[in-house]
């Protein structure tokens, strides 16, 4: 793998969780990972205020854009958008199985059309100077030999495209919903470290099923990078040793109790100068206790309380109570 590469862990895009407000926690945790946004359809940005759909906070680098759509024009123009704003990257979502991504023809069906890819990939990085990516899947219904994805790789590079990201699982587009395709189809990271191996020159990312950072580590002996999704959500806290073990950042972690003190303001701003509820914000925020003592009570708090009118960093502040 490129020793060097500056990114080996990434947090992946996940509908309904990595929004600003996740992202934001996540980085009082981890300084350095690279966060993903939630994939976000190019209309959604063409027809509304960029800053409400993608805005970000300036902690929140390095930070990119995944975009889903399939017209070069669309995705030229947003790429534009998101380099205006500041992100660092932009990345072209070929990977997600949805009903709603089959019928605007984006996502993962891309993957058999490689040369559609291509052109849409090319005219997005003619368009910025900031990096463009790819996130697809090993396969697509029956396109799911290792050959095929060498293939739509091989296409895609050609136009100077040098970061895939590899969800190691085929996506079948009838007969499973986009919840059975993050489980149902196998595993299959070895043919992720082959693709590495077959092009040493190309940046690889391998991303599923990765609950733990000792199994980023053991990945990371075959790939450059790692990106984790459901575990971030399900186990912030597990980011805490990322930035020393993989970074050599040995900046002291914040405690957890230390990491929602760092929101209070954050609360506090969007609560009473934004008008949001303080559950956005919160309903991101329930699993940081997980396995400590009165995390039921924190949970639950929480829970019950932050959607109320007038929560706010006070309401956070309850909740800490309940957690030694």
């Amino acid at each position: 793998m490129t020793e060097t590469f500056e990114h080996p862990i990434s947090l992946a895009p996940m509908m309904k969780r990595t929004d600003r407000h996740f992202r934001f926690f996540l980085r009082q945790i981890t300084r350095r990972t690279l966060l993903y946004t939630e994939m976000v359809n190019t209309q959604a940005i063409l027809n509304h205020d960029p800053e409400r759909i993608i805005g970000f906070d300036e902690c929140e680098h390095p930070i990119a854009l995944q975009l889903g759509g399939a017209d070069p024009t669309e995705l030229t123009e947003c790429a534009r958008i998101a380099e205006d704003m500041g992100y660092d990257e932009v990345n072209l979502n070929v990977g997600c199985p949805s009903n709603r991504v089959k019928k605007g023809r984006f996502g993962a069906c891309l993957m058999k059309t490689p040369d559609e890819v291509a052109r849409v990939v090319e005219a997005m990085q003619d368009a910025v100077d900031i990096e463009v990516t790819v996130k697809h899947r090993i396969g697509v219904d029956d396109i799911d030999r290792y050959e095929d994805m060498l293939n739509f790789v091989d296409i895609v590079s050609k136009t100077g495209c040098k970061r895939f990201t590899v969800h190691a699982r085929k996506a079948w587009l009838q007969g499973l919903s986009p919840a059975e395709n993050r489980d149902i189809p196998p595993l299959r990271h070895p043919e992720v470290h082959r693709l590495k191996q077959a092009r040493p020159h190309l940046i690889v990312e391998t991303n599923g099923g990765i609950t733990c950072l000792d199994e980023a580590a053991h990945h990371l002996e075959h790939v450059d990078a790692v990106m984790i999704g459901r575990a971030a959500y399900e186990d912030p806290y597990l980011f805490a040793d990322v930035d020393r073990r993989f970074y050599g950042d040995e900046t002291p972690v914040p405690s957890r109790h230390k990491v929602i003190e760092n929101l209070f303001d954050y609360a506090d701003y969007w609560t009473r100068e934004r008008g949001h509820k303080l559950n956005y914000i919160t309903r991101h925020l329930l699993h940081l206790f997980s396995g400590q003592q009165g995390a039921g009570r924190w949970r639950r708090h929480l829970s019950e309380e932050a959607h109320k009118d007038g929560a706010n960093s006070r309401t956070l502040q309850d909740a800490l109570a309940f957690v030694s």
